[in-house]
């Protein structure tokens, strides 16, 4: 029996897709090379925007049509968020939320028993009390470790929570026990990640954040280990020190800012100001040599006046941001922010996402040209029509010809110029 994987949305989606395809794998199962030769096409989907719910109907219709003959599976965030939906797209066979999927292959099995017959598994997130332990092992280069789930902050944006359900953090023992594997692995470089990974702990006595972060390094001894994206909030003393004292970890964080405007920030709920704000990332550059600083830009949210906006730009043009992730704010029912008076025009949300996407692109450019002339490591990462690309510690993307690089090893490039989304180099054998 073969087995296709199709994953939309974040790093966490790309675990549990890496997770679930271990257990078809230790069922018997071997991967198919496309939808069309598979016996089982899982269809792992997101819903954190509008376009996001689109994407993942449009690849659950192309799958139904492209295989007719298969056993059609559509679990995560979009499944949850509306199983009805998608239980209604022709040619589905078995829909899973955002739990149970422990259980995806005994739920398989159940609809190859029943043809014909839906298999529906979606049930109140409320009720999540425990974090779910997926089998996992990459295929990647790069380990994506999923120490935590769910979210507990309710932004008035965001439709996560009602489809993970609250914060449930992986108890140490399970990450030191996942890291033993990853060290006897040879992975050289680990990437944390979760829902909300900053508020990892909240939910165990005495533990927190920092706690995860020494386990992994203690456990696993990564050549790298890197952050997935936290709040500023939550980025504590603490960790700043383990960023400054272990150079394991990367000089790299993703703070998300959503606005560079007060006046939105209290209406979107978020926990800071923008004074907060930059007096972190001001001691970041300060104390952490090299530091590249990542975030995310929603515009266009209900309320965002163009002098407001300009607020924001102004803002980020005083920030030392190296990549910025633009986002046309996304109306999700069941969130606050959907119900809120002066909803922004469509044609208005785009053109202030080309404005703060130039913004980025030149922001980013600015810091990778910096690395013009040194040279620097990465670990090669993937390899395409003869060049293979990796990123340094501070996450600049570099390309260099392939002659013979395997994939994981890590390579010393002599940066000539910008190049695509980071920089072109030559090995450098000095």
């Amino acid at each position: 029996m073969k087995i296709f994987f199709v994953t939309l949305g974040c790093k966490v989606n790309q675990y549990e897709s890496e997770a679930m395809r271990k257990l078809f794998e230790a069922a018997g199962y071997t991967a198919a090379e496309e939808i069309s030769a598979a016996d089982v096409v899982v269809v792992n989907t997101c819903t954190v925007t509008a376009v996001s719910s689109q994407k993942s109907r449009q690849m659950i219709r192309r799958a139904a049509n492209v295989n007719r003959n298969c056993i059609l599976v559509v679990v995560g965030c979009y499944a949850q968020s509306e199983p009805q939906v998608v239980s209604a797209i022709d040619g589905v066979d078995v829909i899973i939320g955002t739990k149970d999927r422990t259980r995806i292959v005994e739920l398989v099995e159940a609809a190859f028993a029943k043809r014909g017959e839906k298999i529906f598994r979606v049930g109140n997130v409320d009720d999540i009390r425990d974090f779910e332990e997926l089998p996992h092992t990459p295929h990647r280069t790069r380990a994506f470790l999923k120490i935590e789930d769910g979210c507990d902050n309710r932004c008035a944006y965001c439709i996560i929570p009602n489809v993970r359900g609250r914060v449930r953090s992986r108890s140490l023992e399970s990450i030191r026990a996942e890291c033993v594997e990853l060290k006897s692995a040879g992975y050289k470089e680990i990437v944390l990640t979760g829902i909300h990974i900053g508020a990892y702990g909240r939910d165990l006595r005495g533990v927190s954040l920092v706690d995860a972060v020494q386990t992994v390094l203690d456990a696993a001894d990564p050549l790298r280990l890197r952050l997935g994206s936290i709040e500023s909030a939550e980025l504590t003393d603490e960790l700043i020190d383990l960023l400054k004292r272990d150079s394991r970890l990367c000089n790299h964080v993703h703070l998300p800012l959503q606005s560079g405007s007060d006046e939105i920030l209290r209406a979107m709920r978020r926990p800071y100001t923008t004074k907060n704000f930059s007096e972190l990332t001001a001691r970041l550059i300060a104390e952490v040599p090299e530091i590249s600083i990542g975030t995310d830009l929603i515009v266009g949210f209900p309320g965002e006046t163009d002098e407001l906006f300009a607020e924001t730009l102004n803002f980020i043009r005083e920030q030392p941001f190296s990549k910025i992730h633009v986002f046309p704010f996304s109306a999700r029912h069941g969130t606050l922010a959907a119900t809120l008076p002066n909803q922004i025009a469509p044609q208005v949300k785009k053109s202030r996402a080309v404005s703060a996407v130039e913004l980025s692109r030149a922001k980013s450019e600015n810091f990778s040209s910096r690395l013009i002339g040194r040279t620097v490591e990465i670990i090669a990462e993937t390899s395409t029509d003869g060049i293979v690309d990796g990123l340094t510690k501070n996450y600049v993307r570099v390309y260099v010809p392939d002659v013979g690089i395997k994939l994981g090893e890590v390579v010393r490039v002599k940066i000539e110029r910008l190049h695509a989304d980071g920089v072109f180099g030559k090995i450098s054998c000095a």
